[in-house]
């Protein structure tokens, strides 16, 4: 279950990716970040958001944390981690269509 504040992200940087490209059709160079960088990034929030998730659930066995913090925690991470599979799925996929074409 995404909270509104990832979907708020997503959608924000789903906004800075657009208009980049719209710059970039106007004539403009904007020189965005390169698709590992993207990939780094997106992997690297995940990890955050699984660190967040670890730090909570500790938190929580040592009398510190709220259960509804754990569970927002452990839920974000969650939906990280499965958009993180669908985009690997996505690019395998791409790439295994892209081997079948003919030369």
């Amino acid at each position: 279950m995404a909270t509104p504040t990832v979907a708020a992200n997503a959608y924000a940087s789903l906004a800075k990716m657009m208009e980049r490209g719209g710059a970039e059709k106007a004539g403009q160079a904007v020189a965005g970040p390169s698709f590992s960088a993207l990939l780094k990034d997106s992997v690297g929030s995940v990890l955050e958001a699984g660190k967040k998730s670890d730090a909570q659930t500790m938190a929580m066995a040592s009398g510190k944390a709220n259960v509804m913090d754990v569970v927002t925690a452990v839920a974000d991470t969650d939906v990280a981690v499965s958009t993180l599979v669908s985009v690997r799925d996505r690019v395998i996929q791409a790439y295994e269509d892209i081997m079948k074409m003919p030369i």
